[in-house]
């Protein structure tokens, strides 16, 4: 009897564990794993929902691909195909919604890209006209400058030119010496001349590039050879004088014109006088040549 029970018992167990794994195949059974290719395009759908510059730019086409990638999820037991076919969708889907987000950011892009190139062009368009306004300041500040200069420099001379007793004409400054420079009939300097000549002297220093031609010039009294020498020699004693105070020679010539050229008439002695003369001429300083 006892074997017999133990028998029963021995029978009991491998019923029990034939049932348990009968239980453990059947929940395999139940539990398919979800088609090949899903985790992959649940990785891309991942990375692409964790990229900040992509996941919030195409949200319709994120949201659809989210739906494709679920419904690849799912386990098919019996369907391969149709598995395969919802996760080729699903990474379609993906693809699309990586495609439109990167479409979103390159058109953002090259709208910054645009503005900072306007951008560009209007500061380097300010800053051309600031430089253009700058240059019109100055070119007026310097006209101003010039203008002002000039007028200086004419100021000083006409005051030059009054303290000469001279007079400004087309030849140049002329300045009359009547004859009480010389005695009659004589090409000494008297002793007062010095004080007049002396005023011509400090005009040429003060200008360097002025040139002097003397002029002498006589009544008609006496014959046309004595007049022509006398002005002469009057004229060659005023170039020996400005010489002697250091005027370079180069910038003084000296020339006798006789009676020639009478200023009055010489029917009078008050004409005759006016006729015995030396006339000094200061030329204009050569013009000033343009810069290249």
């Amino acid at each position: 009897m006892n074997t017999l029970f133990r028998n029963h018992a021995s029978y009991a167990t491998v019923l029990s564990v034939a049932a348990a794994v009968s239980f453990t195949l059947a929940g395999c059974a139940t539990a398919p794993l979800a088609p090949d290719g899903a985790a992959e395009v649940r990785a891309k759908q991942t990375r692409l929902q964790a990229d900040p510059s992509l996941a919030k730019r195409a949200p319709v086409a994120l949201q659809e691909a989210e739906t494709a990638v679920r419904t690849a999820e799912e386990p098919l037991a019996k369907d391969a195909a149709l598995g395969a076919h919802r996760v080729y969708m699903a990474d379609r889907k993906v693809e699309i919604a990586m495609a439109q987000a990167e479409t979103s950011q390159a058109e953002d892009q090259r709208v910054k890209l645009g503005e900072a190139r306007e951008r560009s062009r209007l500061e380097a368009r300010t800053r051309e006209a600031d430089r253009a306004h700058a240059d019109a300041d100055a070119t007026r500040v310097a006209a101003a400058g010039a203008a002002s200069e000039a007028a200086l420099k004419a100021a000083d001379m006409q005051r030059q030119i009054d303290e000469l007793q001279a007079k400004a004409t087309e030849r140049g400054i002329v300045l009359t010496l009547g004859d009480v420079l010389f005695t009659s009939g004589r090409a000494d300097l008297k002793a007062g001349a010095a004080s007049n000549l002396d005023r011509l002297v400090t005009f040429l220093g003060q200008n360097p590039d002025r040139t002097v031609e003397i002029e002498g010039h006589t009544d008609n009294v006496g014959s046309d050879d004595y007049n022509q020498d006398l002005s002469q020699r009057r004229a060659d004693s005023v170039r020996s004088f400005l010489l002697q105070r250091g005027i370079n020679s180069t910038r003084v010539a000296a020339s006798g014109k006789g009676e020639q050229r009478p200023v009055a008439d010489n029917e009078s002695e008050g004409g005759r006088q006016q006729n015995r003369r030396v006339e000094v001429i200061i030329a204009n300083p050569p013009p000033a040549v343009a810069s290249t």
